[in-house]
């Protein structure tokens, strides 16, 4: 099969792959510019970039790049290391560009209103294919959302039972009243998802999570929850807060170390809501 054919096969799967490409040569190696190799998520590989003396090396890059989905170019010296297979001495050295070939993040949004609408728009100009969902129909149709992936306007309870995030997958919790975003987030706790983030003030989220926590749900679960939601910009408006929580998924999925650790559970006292705009305030 042709190397771009697969890639496209990966992912129409939804699974993950690296394409690696020999970018500069010098001396000999037993390749040439340009030579491809895609490595799956599974080690098996397609394609070749010279062989024994240098494939192992790309194929641990490629499981790197694919665990950071960042790009990065990696410098191979094939100076007196033996050939794996034949016994041969390479002579040259080689650069090898490897690529992340990874499906969209899917990103499930509860709630079409404001905050909703915006949240999808930001996100798809990031890269993210979107599920909507909302109990009112009028809030959750193809006219309102034409680039949403899919829509699902109906009961919570019947449109959740007919999802299944993934443990690649984003959970945006902003519907329009606190017994949706509770039920919403009880059923977003039973999934293996990636992100979890909801509305609200820090009083909300601590009556939400109090509430939860009387009906069962271990106090554990709550440490996957992003809430209040977004990155603290001093968001206020639905356009600003929607950029502040789509910040957010960037960083969870780029894995940058500098928003994350303040990124989590920011939840204020029961007699205060700091940092919280009044949009979150619900």
């Amino acid at each position: 099969m042709d190397i771009f054919e697969e890639i496209t096969k990966l992912k129409r799967e939804g699974k993950r792959g690296a394409l690696a490409t020999i970018v500069n040569v010098r001396g000999s190696i037993p390749s040439v510019v340009a030579a491809k190799m895609l490595v799956r998520e599974d080690g098996s590989i397609l394609g070749t970039v010279g062989g024994g003396c240098v494939e192992s090396d790309v194929r641990k890059g490629a499981m790197e790049v694919m665990r950071t989905e960042k790009p990065k170019t990696f410098d191979f010296n094939l100076d007196q290391r033996p050939d794996d297979d034949t016994g041969l001495v390479c002579g040259g050295s080689l650069q090898v560009f490897i690529e992340p070939v990874v499906p969209s993040p899917v990103l499930y949004i509860f709630g079409g209103g404001h905050i909703g609408l915006n949240v999808h728009k930001v996100a798809t100009l990031a890269g993210f294919e979107t599920i909507v969902s909302d109990d009112r129909e009028l809030y959750a149709n193809r006219e309102r959302f034409p680039d949403a992936h899919e829509i699902h306007a109906g009961e919570m309870d019947e449109v959740m039972s007919g999802l299944a995030p993934g443990d690649r997958s984003y959970i945006v919790i902003v519907t329009r009243g606190h017994r949706h975003d509770m039920n919403v987030l009880r059923w977003a706790l039973d999934t293996p998802a990636q992100y979890i983030g909801m509305i609200g003030s820090g009083r909300k989220v601590l009556a939400v999570f109090q509430q939860l926590e009387a009906q069962g749900v271990s106090r554990e679960n709550f440490k996957r929850v992003f809430a209040p939601i977004g990155l603290d910009v001093g968001a206020v408006t639905p356009e600003e807060i929607a950029i502040a929580i789509v910040a957010e998924l960037i960083a969870i999925r780029r894995q940058c170390s500098v928003a994350l650790p303040h990124a989590r559970n920011r939840i204020a006292e029961p007699d205060g809501d700091a940092n919280v705009s009044p949009l979150q305030q619900q």
